[in-house]
């Protein structure tokens, strides 16, 4: 079974977000879900995205990376969204990394000086239309060119035009979308 280290979104560690870790746990892998707003949650995305300006994404992106800290190296990095961030940073980064889930973000390997480590197997999911995903010149070309560059990498695109689809706790939700989601997503951290 693997072990995860997972981040939450802008709009906080929300109830969907737990849930999401907890259906990982059921399934038998150990799930960590570290809180870098300190408790914080937002009713709406533009609130939560102005709360992350407020601390500063950089300051964001570090204290995720501090989460990482006393954790075992062999860990699958996942976030949603803006949790993409840390994850992603520390999936290239980070020694023994066993996999990552980017879930409705990526950015551009060069974001984090370096490029995506050869052998490390990654799962990309955004819906087709989301504006923050699939918008011309972003995410979705990131996520593109990274599928295009690794020897182990997966896009899943779903049809639909939500950002934080997969989380339940949130009007966003599409519960067909975040069910072939999880489904894949289980069938990813089986191998780790």
């Amino acid at each position: 079974m693997a072990e995860v280290l997972l981040f939450h979104h802008a709009q906080g560690l929300t109830s969907g977000v737990l849930a999401f870790a907890d259906e990982l746990r059921q399934a038998g892998h150990t799930v960590h879900t570290p809180d870098v707003y300190n408790g914080r949650t937002f009713e709406s995305l533009d609130d939560g995205l102005a709360y992350a300006r407020e601390i500063g994404f950089g300051e964001l992106l570090e204290r995720g990376v501090r989460a990482a800290d006393g954790l075992p190296s062999e860990l699958v990095y996942a976030g949603f969204s803006l949790g993409v961030m840390p994850a992603q940073k520390l999936a290239q980064t980070r020694s023994g990394a066993r996999g990552a889930l980017l879930l409705e973000s990526c950015a551009p390997t060069s974001e984090f000086g370096s490029s995506w480590p050869a052998d490390l197997p990654v799962q990309i999911h955004g819906m087709d239309a989301d504006p923050f995903f699939a918008e011309e010149g972003g995410d979705i070309d990131s996520a593109r060119a990274l599928v295009e560059s690794a020897e182990h990498a997966e896009l899943f695109l779903y049809p639909g035009d939500h950002h934080l689809f997969t989380d339940s706790s949130l009007s966003s939700y599409d519960a067909e979308a975040a069910a072939l989601l999880r489904k894949r997503v289980l069938d990813f951290l089986t191998t780790r």
